[in-house]
């Protein structure tokens, strides 16, 4: 029941105790409302469309009668705009609620790196991708933006990650970006951050600030030894022995690539058969690759230790690791045999280079040992047949090559320009 009465004042306020509601003379539609129990809040009255409604401005304890005036005359405001002042009050709790929310779920950069990584790394192609993506975040993003929540992260802070590598080592700034790139376009997929401008995108982005990572500077192949002195190496490579100099004289004989020796297993060879399966999710081209093996690195795998429960072939040197050689083994043992700046991935190119200039098998079987993509016809011909017995031809013509003596002096003649006696 509305009660009317003398004009309320803070001394009357205070004093009315019967339940009801007081409606202030002074302020169009405000009422003081007295509970059963004596509490007291303030009310607004209004109509609309034709329905009467009442907007609670607040308890009484907390909100003095001027402060009652005031904010309903902010209600009032509200209605002559066309604004519900109850659906206004509900829709910013409605938004208080939500950004409460988004602040608990608040999440870091590295935090959103983590749970990428948890959902996205099953679809890579090794163990290895996972661990030199999260070694460049960690490395070069972490001490920038790791901390910050993922929400912040804009183009200033995404160019004081990159700036510094930019020009120094433009192939791993490249890939560092991409996988920022990656990283928060899932959390604004998971509305972790806002959808829809990503800061380090290429396009519309970066590429307007950072010159393409392809022009910065040229890539540097990798330091690869003169074929013609492959076959000496070679001889004191097997006078030195050791597990290490094993592991790089099947690399140079299989033109391997480092890391699929490294991690080789023995579950991959059949010595029988003179064959080594490489898995593809050890291949660079994610696809299996087929290595017929010579008779020199048949023999050479007989020879090797076995290890009960170490899968590996070439076994780690640390005590009682289950594990294979370290990474940069051959590096260092090339570096100790006085071939610093030669690296072990270089003997594919000397392998190439041989093959074009000592072998007369096509180019394309040269291609195929390597496990590099080829073309056209002769790559639908691949399709149908591995050419297992063309490849063991030239690996084994290799293996000739690396055991032939070496005469100091010689000319070397390519077999493709030696006339006919």
């Amino acid at each position: 029941m509305s009660k009317a009465g003398k004009q309320l004042t803070v001394k009357r306020t205070a004093k009315l105790t019967e339940p009801g509601r007081y409606r202030d003379p002074e302020t169009r539609g405000l009422y003081l409302q007295v509970a059963p129990g004596g509490t007291q809040s303030w009310l607004l009255r209004y109509e609309l469309n034709g329905r009467e409604r009442f907007h609670g401005l607040g308890s009484a304890d907390d909100f003095s009668l001027k402060e009652a005036r005031e904010r309903a005359r902010k209600a009032r405001q509200l209605l002559s705009d066309g604004v519900d002042p109850v659906e206004h009050k509900r829709a910013e709790k409605a938004a208080a609620a939500l950004v409460a929310a988004k602040r608990r779920e608040a999440v870091t950069f590295a935090q959103a790196v983590t749970r990428y990584l948890e959902k996205k790394s099953p679809e890579w192609r090794s163990a290895k991708s996972v661990q030199m993506f999260r070694s460049r975040m960690t490395r070069f993003a972490f001490p920038v933006i790791g901390r910050l929540p993922v929400e912040e992260v804009d183009k200033r802070l995404v160019m004081r990650v990159l700036e510094p590598l930019w020009r120094s080592k433009p192939e791993s700034a490249s890939r560092l970006r991409h996988g920022i790139e990656a990283v928060l376009n899932w959390a604004a997929a998971h509305d972790l951050r806002p959808a829809g401008f990503n800061p380090a995108a290429w396009k519309g982005s970066l590429a307007e600030l950072l010159p393409a990572p392809g022009k910065v500077r040229a890539a540097k192949p990798h330091a690869a030894m003169d074929y013609r002195e492959v076959p000496s190496f070679v001889a004191e490579l097997r006078q030195r022995g050791g597990i290490t100099a094993s592991a790089l004289e099947l690399t140079i004989l299989t033109a391997a690539r480092t890391g699929e020796t490294l991690s080789a297993t023995w579950d991959e060879f059949d010595l029988d058969a003179g064959l080594w399966t490489v898995p593809a999710a050890r291949m660079k081209s994610n696809r299996e690759h087929v290595v017929p093996l010579s008779k020199e690195a048949i023999k050479l795998l007989k020879a090797l230790p076995v290890e009960d429960g170490n899968e590996f072939v070439f076994i780690g040197t640390r005590a009682n690791a289950k594990s294979s050689l370290a990474k940069n083994s051959m590096l260092l043992l090339l570096d100790r045999m006085g071939r610093r700046g030669v690296t072990a991935h270089g003997f594919r190119s000397a392998f190439r280079t041989w093959a074009a200039e000592r072998s007369a098998l096509p180019d394309h079987i040269a291609e195929l040992c390597l496990a590099h993509s080829i073309g056209g016809e002769v790559e639908r011909t691949y399709k149908r047949t591995t050419l297992i017995e063309q490849r063991r031809l030239l690996m084994q013509q290799w293996a000739k090559f690396l055991a032939a003596p070496v005469v100091e002096g010689g000319e070397v003649v390519p077999l493709r320009k030696r006339k006919a006696v």
